[in-house]
Formats: structure tokens, sequence, C-alpha cells
């Protein structure tokens, strides 16, 4: 099987399975570094913001910073926020848990779809066949899903996606157990199925590197900094990774206009803006719903009526919405033929 990298064999053994292993190395070095269950305020500002946050920005890059593209698909670009928000707002006149419960459910899809989506991409660049594709779907959802049933069938847990009680609890024990164990079923399956002739490193560290922040953020995980830890370090270091390759091969086409400094600035640039953007976006979160972090964030405490949060709340969640809606659009290559140039996979 032809042994094709997505990025190269350093960038891609560093952002899969360099950022499960981190992940895991900051865990175990956890009570060294003084860490109980709590994720400290240091750790929050590295993982949620510097990581979680920023990566949702980078979107910027495939869409909103490039004219050519916003003209491309006009209606999905300007539809995609309005209809996040019109369903956030419908949501959270119902009840704030209603608007989180769903904010939750689709947060997780969407992680679980990029995993997937890591795996395509493998598998199409290795030329697999139609049944070696369907296997390696089936062994990331089970990789994915397995643990998230379990989640379910074990609340509360000492952590929580959004908000304590987001996810809807009340499955039997044994549902958990037996997600775990078709999970463990599906792997010995695709394990063997590789053993056969179909191995791939790539995929195989992926798989590796799905199933260490999955299985151990959530059923090993015994505090709020493991579930953060492993749940954010290997969704936002490979997108990371992409959108910084889409938009060199973007620039090197001459898009993004005036914005285009920000690539000539290079890495630094490219992260400064995204780094600055989440943090804004986390100063109004905190100023007007959250206040806990005033240390980062300063200022007086502002309460706002209830009417008020149904429309901002929503409001504040758009840039994730957004990111979660649009993903599931812009790395289609049969929709933009120019996209495997742009990241060098012509």
């Amino acid at each position: 099987m032809p042994q094709r990298w997505l990025f190269s064999p350093r960038v891609d053994l560093g952002v899969f399975a360099g950022s499960a292993l981190a992940s895991a190395a900051l865990v175990l070095l956890a009570p060294a570094l003084g860490i109980a269950a709590e994720t400290p305020l240091w750790a929050w500002v590295v993982l949620v913001l510097g990581i979680d946050v920023a990566h949702v920005w980078s979107t910027l890059f495939r869409v909103y910073l490039d004219s050519d593209e916003l003209r491309r698909r006009p209606l999905l670009y300007a539809g995609a926020p309005l209809l996040a928000w019109a369903v956030g707002v419908s949501a959270y006149s119902f009840s704030s848990q209603m608007f989180w419960r769903l904010f939750a459910y689709a947060a997780a899809w969407h992680f679980v779809k990029q995993q997937i989506g890591w795996m395509a991409l493998y598998g199409r660049r290795a030329r697999c066949s139609e049944r070696q594709l369907k296997l390696d779907r089936a062994v990331i959802y089970a990789a994915t899903l397995g643990p998230v049933v379990w989640w379910h069938a074990n609340l509360p847990r000492p952590f929580w996606w959004f908000v304590e009680g987001d996810f809807v609890g009340g499955l039997p024990s044994w549902v958990g157990t037996a997600a775990l164990a078709l999970d463990f079923a599906v792997l010995a399956v695709w394990i063997a199925a590789q053993a056969r002739g179909s191995f791939h490193l790539g995929k195989s560290l992926l798989l590796l590197a799905t199933w260490i922040a999955w299985f151990g953020g959530i059923v090993l995980a015994r505090s709020d900094f493991a579930f953060t830890v492993m749940n954010v370090v290997l969704h936002g270091v490979p997108y990371f990774a992409l959108l910084y390759q889409y938009a060199r091969g973007r620039h090197a086409e001459g898009g993004y206009g005036g914005a285009g400094f920000i690539l000539r600035a290079g890495l630094p640039g490219f992260f400064a803006l995204l780094v600055g953007l989440a943090f804004l976006e986390e100063f109004f979160w905190d100023r007007l719903i959250w206040h806990e972090r005033g240390a980062v964030f300063g200022g007086a405490i502002l309460e706002l009526p209830e009417g008020l949060l149904v429309l901002v709340v929503p409001l504040l969640a758009l840039p994730q919405a957004t990111h979660y809606l649009l993903d599931g659009f812009i790395w289609r290559s049969r929709d933009d033929p120019k996209l495997a140039a742009r990241l060098g996979w012509s």
C-alpha cells in the first residue's frame, strides 16, 4: 500500500501521535505539576483559548478572508452563521439547558467527524479499496462513539463538555460496557486486516492517537484537566496544520488580497491573528456570561437580563457553531477542484 502522508512524515507524526502522547504525558505529570481535578488558569489559557478557541477562528483562512471563495458560494457562507444563530436563539428561548445540550452534541459530533475525515484522507491518498475505506470508518466510529456511549451510561462524571448536565443520562451501565466491547471487537478486526497486508503507518498512528485521546480522555479520565487536555489537543493541533498548509497554498496563488501580510509573517503571524481573536471572544464570554477569569480579562462584572441572554449567548457561540456547520462542506475536493493543489496533494 502506498505510504502517502497528509503533510510529511515529520508533521504527521507530530500533529497526530505527538499530540496524543503529549496529552497523555501532561495528564500523567499533573500531580508533579500540582494540578488537582480542575484545570488551572494557565492550562485553560494554553489549551482552551490558545488551541480550542483559536483553531475555530482558523476557518477564516478557508472562507471569510478569501473574497474569491466568498463569491464562489455566497449563500452557504452567509447562510451558515444566520442559520446557526437562529437555531441557537430558538433553543435558548426554550431553555438554556436545551441550548447547551444541543451545542454539546453538535460539538461532539463535529469532533467525531473530524477524525473520520482524517482517516478518509489517508485512505484516499493510499488508494485503499472501498472495503478498506468502510472498515477505516468503522474503526474510527468505534474508537470515538464507544467511549461517548460509555460516558452516557456512567453519568455523572467529574467533567462535562460545555456545562454541567449538558449530556443526557439514564443509559444502563451494561450499554456502556457493550459499547466498549464493540469498540475493541472492531479494533481487532481492523488490526487483523492491517496484518494481512493493508498496513499504512499514517492510518495506524491516527487510530492510535484517536484511541488514546477518546478512551483515555473519557473512560480513564478522573478530572476536568485530563478531559480537557485529551479533548482539545488532538482536535485542534492537526487542524492548525491543515489550515496553515491550505493558507500558504492559497496565498501562493495571490489569495487574501490585503490580508496576505498575515501569511507573509509566516506561522507567527498566522497564530497571532487566531489567538488574538480567541482572546477577544473569550473576553466577551467572561465579561458577559461566565465571570470566572478576572485575572485574565479583568474589569467589572456585567450582568445581562435574561431577555438579552437569549440573543447574546447564541451570538457569542456563533464562531464555533459556524465552524461546525461549514466543516462539513469546505473540505470536499469534489466541490472545489483547486483544494488538493492548494494543500499540496495534487
